[in-house]
């Protein structure tokens, strides 16, 4: 989300990529020569960039309204035109983190809007990326509390909503949650919690303790991974971790969900998993965007390659700050026979299978 705006994810090409899917996890990248992080010209957070043919769509929130850029390439977004899609004429408030969907050929712009305990999810939507968006909607989410970071995703079939929010009306911690959706603008059912900033690494920065940023993507056995931001944005501790549903899992069980032991990418080694690097050149990296064809977790990337991914950060040496975060572009690859474990909750204690490597 947007407070002003959030630090996002980085990522550092090398040599070893053709291994990833084959190397265990406890293997290292700092084996391999880094690049420096490929820093944008643009001073904003929380990207969020699909593909549609040849071409590259991003979203963001400007001063009360959203823009669309539209460039052939990731690194030229930035330099991109802006074109205003949305403005907030109804006075709803601080606008954060749009999303961009593409589902039956339309477009939707999920976005956060609102005062403090106010803000809730909306949606706009139009057959054309950057223009003849309608009016926004509020999307009536079970429960209707504080809710920030909101996308949808298709998995199996059925349509879901992924966001961060609160369990009352009091600022205590930020959960992920998700819930059915019966069209893209229509939740049904309950919501359920998928987790919680329990563990000790990401409950170095709280008031709130914080998830944050969820970013559906399916490995290569067709498992889906939610890939979130924990740690607060506001402080360079912040760092990408995952959470994969068991095979055969139920998406609304959270015991079905196996999160990383630690930070998948962050700047901090303390914080970081057994066999992930911290970055060269970034200061905290979150709230990222995997670069997928139409969007669609059906595109996701097979075991092997690396994938185009951008994310927000800070560039070492200058000041941690919100307003120093810059959108960098970079790439991430799955990484196999990866175990993460976890104790004293149902379920067994270990879940083996599919990863990330990010990169700067």
């Amino acid at each position: 989300m947007e407070r002003p705006v959030k630090p996002t994810r980085t990522l550092v090409r090398t040599a070893v990529l053709a291994l990833a899917g084959t190397f265990a996890a406890v293997l290292s990248v700092s084996s391999a020569e880094p690049v420096v992080a490929d820093q944008t010209s643009l001073r904003a957070a929380d990207p969020s960039v699909l593909r549609v043919g040849g071409t590259y769509i991003s979203v963001q929130s400007t001063g009360g309204g959203i823009a669309v850029r539209q460039a052939s390439s990731t690194a030229a977004l930035a330099s991109a035109p802006a074109r205003q899609v949305w403005s907030d004429t109804r006075g709803l408030g601080e606008v954060w983190a749009p999303e961009i969907v593409r589902d039956g050929g339309r477009y939707y712009i999920y976005f956060a809007a609102g005062r403090g305990a106010a803000h809730r999810m909306y949606v706009i939507h139009s057959g054309s990326p950057d223009t003849g968006y309608t009016a926004e909607s509020k999307l009536a989410l079970p429960d209707d509390k504080w809710a920030i970071d909101g996308t949808l995703f298709t998995f199996n079939g059925q349509r879901w909503f992924v966001w961060s929010g609160w369990a009352g009306d009091t600022n205590v911690e930020q959960n992920l949650y998700i819930a059915r959706m019966s069209s893209p603008t229509t939740p049904t059912g309950a919501r359920y919690i998928i987790s919680q900033p329990r563990e000790s690494w990401e409950r170095v920065v709280g008031n709130p303790f914080i998830n944050e940023g969820p970013e559906p993507i399916k490995d290569p056995n067709g498992q889906l991974h939610i890939v979130y931001s924990a740690n607060g944005s506001w402080s360079e501790q912040y760092c990408l971790a995952d959470l994969r549903l068991r095979a055969g899992g139920d998406p609304t069980h959270v015991w079905d969900w196996y999160k990383s032991n630690g930070c998948l990418f962050g700047s901090n080694r303390a914080t970081m998993m057994r066999g992930w690097d911290p970055t060269l050149h970034v200061n905290g990296p979150g709230h990222h965007t995997f670069v997928l064809l139409d969007g669609d977790i059906a595109t996701s990337p097979p075991a092997g390659p690396t994938f185009p991914s951008m994310f927000h950060a800070v560039p070492k040496g200058t000041p941690y700050a919100w307003e120093n975060r810059y959108w960098y572009t970079g790439s991430f690859t799955w990484w196999g026979n990866t175990t993460y474990s976890r104790a004293n909750v149902p379920g067994p204690s270990n879940d083996t299978g599919w990863s990330l490597k990010f990169f700067e």
